[in-house]
């Protein structure tokens, strides 16, 4: 763990007023606190105002420069740009996986590296510079690092019609998923997947749930293709 703040604030180019608000942000439940005097002890509740204020910045963002685009596709966009993997992403760009306090458990376990963990610390920043600065702070970051690359980011919503879509076009054979493992107690499951076309490996993906473990395998099959 980074325990050098300044590392971060360099990172997203924000200077909090009160860096409480960050402490908070980054402090994950399994990570044992006393309470912070806005009586959160960790950044559950922040990450539920940041997804609020994403959400909102987001369609904002969508409404006024995709004016060709119909409410069904602005939905569909919306999702693959806040979905977890894409926020995990978002937020490996700035390092935010290395800030959380996790738990002596969670940390064991792999958690630094989840991307349900660092998603929801992505959000739970956001929180924080809406609560510190106002709208205008938290719209300047989402903008900087979420709504950027958006062309990339199509992929996040439904990975699996869009390789499916890719390969049909280029004729390339029979894509199957297969799940190939699952780990960890049945409140916290990880499934390991691939993704084969005529049976060979071409993806392989993690993720709380089949389906997300799936998405995930064609994310990476996606970009095999592309290149």
């Amino acid at each position: 763990m980074n325990t050098n703040i300044d590392d971060l604030l360099n990172s997203i180019g924000y200077s909090f007023k009160d860096e409480k608000l960050l402490i908070t942000a980054l402090t994950h439940k399994s990570y044992e606190v006393n309470k912070t005097e806005s009586g959160d002890v960790n950044n559950e509740r922040m990450e539920y105002l940041g997804d609020a204020v994403l959400e909102l910045v987001t369609s904002d963002f969508l409404y006024k420069n995709y004016k060709d685009m119909s409410e069904g596709e602005m939905t569909k966009l919306r999702a693959s740009l806040v979905c977890e993997p894409a926020l995990a992403i978002d937020a490996r760009e700035i390092n935010l996986q290395d800030f959380i306090y996790l738990g002596k458990g969670e940390e064991n376990s792999g958690g630094r590296n989840r991307d349900s963990i660092i998603s929801d610390a992505f959000e739970a920043v956001i929180g924080a510079i809406y609560l510190d600065g106002g709208m205008d702070a938290a719209t300047k970051f989402i903008n900087t690092f979420v709504l950027n690359d958006i062309e990339h980011k199509k992929t996040f919503f439904d990975s699996k019609t869009v390789l499916q879509e890719r390969v049909d076009a280029a004729d390339l054979g029979m894509i199957q998923y297969q799940i190939v493992g699952e780990s960890g107690p049945d409140h916290n499951k990880v499934f390991d997947a691939v993704v084969k076309l005529n049976d060979e490996i071409i993806g392989e993906g993690t993720g709380h749930t089949k389906k997300q473990a799936e998405q995930q395998a064609a994310i990476e099959a996606i970009s095999k293709i592309n290149n």
